[in-house]
């Protein structure tokens, strides 16, 4: 019985969590078709919630976070996979409701996989991760929906952070004009170099307004923040432009008037990554491997390991977490 290395979050009588790396057992890990050798995962602001107080996301401890893995299969009683294949997985609540990638080894039902997406190794696919999964599917969404290049600056808020970084990339490999969105001034050179043509700060466009529309400014945006920024952006919106929304980092509400989706024609487009089905999973994976400059992704990469992981989760929640986490299960 082969013993490995896992982060194990455990809750205590009093209802407060711990997080450590502790040896456990293939024998310990949930049913599933797919036993899988786990070469990298990475670090999401999920991750944070798992990892810490749970935020909900979890339900029985004790608890193995990761909601992403890259690996090797090592044993597989599914015909789409075969020992030795690489796979990649993101979403399905695996690392919230079910043990996730935190860990050497995880095995998943085979319906959460996909291959390795030609061009990508492992650890390149977690520094992608769901956060530039995510950001593929917010860019294929807004161009789905008219988003062309020379239509003037695609913007992106949280620019800084996972989404936003990888966001950032793709749209100005794509030949986009990108106006990036942050409150780190610290952070401009590093945006600069991920392509943005504009830096932004963030109290310029994070309070609300009494004017529902204002001058049209952006082509399209992919939106990390949601709350008083998204409203703000709204209405800033070129006629016919449209908003994807991919997170709540300033909050879940929206004190936004309907007024910029009747004069202006504007589209608020919901991007979930969770629960893609698998052709899209495709897609995205494809996408990125075609138009994801690998050295702006090594740009973004902050390499860990699993006793990393608990400082990390801390970290994220309090938006100090620039870039991609890359965790080496095996370092």
């Amino acid at each position: 019985m082969s013993m490995f290395n896992a982060l194990i979050v455990r809750k205590n009588d009093e209802g407060k969590t711990s997080a450590a790396v502790e040896h456990i057992s293939v024998e310990d890990l949930p049913e599933g078709e797919v036993l899988v050798a786990v070469e990298y995962s990475t670090v999401n602001y999920k991750d944070g919630l798992c990892i810490g107080p749970g935020g909900g996301l979890v339900r029985n401890y004790p608890h193995v976070p990761g909601i992403d893995f890259a690996g090797v299969v090592e044993a597989s009683e599914d015909a789409r996979y075969k020992v030795g294949d690489k796979v990649v997985l993101t979403g399905w609540r695996v690392g919230e409701a079910h043990w996730g990638g935190y860990a050497q080894k995880a095995r998943v039902k085979a319906d959460w996989l996909v291959p390795l997406p030609e061009g990508l190794d492992t650890r390149q696919a977690m520094a992608v991760g769901t956060a530039g999964f995510t950001a593929m599917l917010a860019v294929m969404a807004l161009e789905v929906h008219g988003l062309k290049a020379g239509n003037g600056p695609v913007l992106v808020t949280g620019a800084a952070g996972g989404v936003g970084s990888v966001a950032t990339a793709i749209l100005a490999a794509k030949g986009y004009e990108v106006a990036a969105v942050t409150g780190r001034p610290e952070a401009a050179d590093y945006l600069r170099g991920l392509g943005a043509s504009q830096i932004v700060a963030r109290e310029e466009i994070n309070e609300t307004t009494k004017r529902p529309l204002e001058a049209e400014t952006w082509s399209g945006c992919v939106d990390a923040v949601g709350g008083a920024m998204l409203a703000r952006v709204l209405g800033q919106m070129k006629y016919g432009a449209s908003v994807a929304a991919v997170g709540l980092a300033g909050g879940a509400g929206l004190p936004a008037t309907v007024i910029p989706f009747l004069l202006r024609g504007v589209n608020l487009l919901g991007i979930d990554s969770v629960m893609q089905p698998y052709e899209n999973r495709l897609r995205a994976w494809g996408q990125i491997a075609a138009h994801l400059p690998m050295e702006k992704l090594e740009a973004m990469i902050q390499p860990a390991t699993l006793h990393d992981l608990p400082e990390l989760g801390r970290a994220i929640l309090k938006g100090h977490v620039k870039g991609r986490v890359v965790v080496d299960v095996n370092g």
